[in-house]
């Protein structure tokens, strides 16, 4: 019996690509990836080579860079009290919402995860705030945090209470960057608890079931099955909340603008208001690049400590 010509042709040994097509397959692939890469150089690559260049330079933004100053901008930068204090603001947000954060989001979606009655409704109500612009938000809350009880809806409440006082939420140095960080983790909450609720459904059934059958109590399948398999979502999550609290800009500019007296300065804050407030653009450059390297390097870390493949099913 004969063996059908495109049955053979199937069953041969695959022969090599000659040198004319592995050329073409290339060309096409670089002409593929042309558009990105082009706009990859000029929106990522060339803002930061130019600003490295400026931060060499004593420069306000109007001509040309001549005042070459070398790395004068970056000693003042590491000796600078403010910056150094706006650092400090920035790491405290970074562990609030390593600390806080992210494990009510974990908690409130492993509750959503299961059988509870309105979920659904649960669901939406807490993701909504991700959905609102940081801008509005921001205009919201400077009215619920006013420090009038009569304006703010939160003093309002409190001096409901038999013998508080309204407080100033954010006119209070102690109480203004708790306050900020409220509403980032406010805003915030919804998408993290998106994405771990995510990841449970990603987790199969049977291993619960497994796990229960050989005994395990709720604690146990928790710790043992649930947390490990989640384990790269969570490590996900942390990623993008710690990115995100270093380069916060938008609500903390809006709501404190760094006050009262730099107690809620951050690093993005500070560039904002040493490069176009002041106009010392020079300067302002210098602190962009310092912002970009140290988010650099914690990516770098993270890509070097963490497992080679992540995903959002955790296992």
């Amino acid at each position: 019996m004969r063996t059908a010509p495109v049955i053979q042709d199937l069953l041969a040994s695959p022969r090599p690509l000659s040198w004319g097509r592995r050329s073409q397959d290339n060309l096409t692939i670089v002409l593929f990836l042309l558009p990105g890469a082009a706009l990859f150089l000029v929106f990522v690559i060339y803002p930061i080579l130019q600003s490295g260049y400026y931060s060499l330079f004593d420069w306000n933004g109007f001509g040309r860079a001549v005042d070459f100053v070398g790395l004068d901008n970056y000693a003042r930068i590491l000796t600078d009290q403010v910056f150094l204090k706006a650092l400090s603001h920035s790491l405290v947000i970074v562990a609030l919402s390593l600390t806080l954060q992210l494990p009510m989001a974990l908690g409130l979606a492993i509750l959503l995860g299961r059988d509870l009655p309105g979920r659904p409704f649960f669901r939406t109500v807490f993701f909504m705030p991700y959905v609102l612009s940081e801008v509005i938000t921001a205009i919201m809350w400077l009215g619920l945090l006013n420090p009038d009880p009569d304006r703010g809806f939160l003093n309002a409440l409190v001096v409901l209470i038999p013998g508080a006082e309204a407080q100033a939420w954010l006119g209070d140095p102690d109480k203004v960057l708790m306050s900020v960080f409220v509403v980032l983790t406010w805003k915030y909450f919804g998408f993290h608890m998106l994405l771990f609720m995510t990841g449970l459904q990603n987790i199969p059934v049977e291993f619960e079931e497994a796990a229960r059958i050989d005994g395990a109590n709720r604690r146990q399948l928790l710790s043992h099955v649930i947390l490990p398999l989640l384990g790269s979502t969570i490590r996900t999550s942390a990623y993008i909340s710690v990115l995100g609290s270093l380069q916060q800009f938008i609500l903390v500019w809006i709501m404190t603008k760094g006050g009262p007296v730099n107690a809620s300065e951050v690093m993005s804050t500070y560039m904002y208001r040493f490069g176009f407030v002041r106009f010392w653009l020079g300067y302002g450059s210098a602190v962009a690049l310092v912002m970009f390297l140290i988010c650099l390097t914690f990516s770098l870390v993270y890509q070097r400590l963490a497992p080679q493949r992540e995903h959002l099913g955790g296992y």
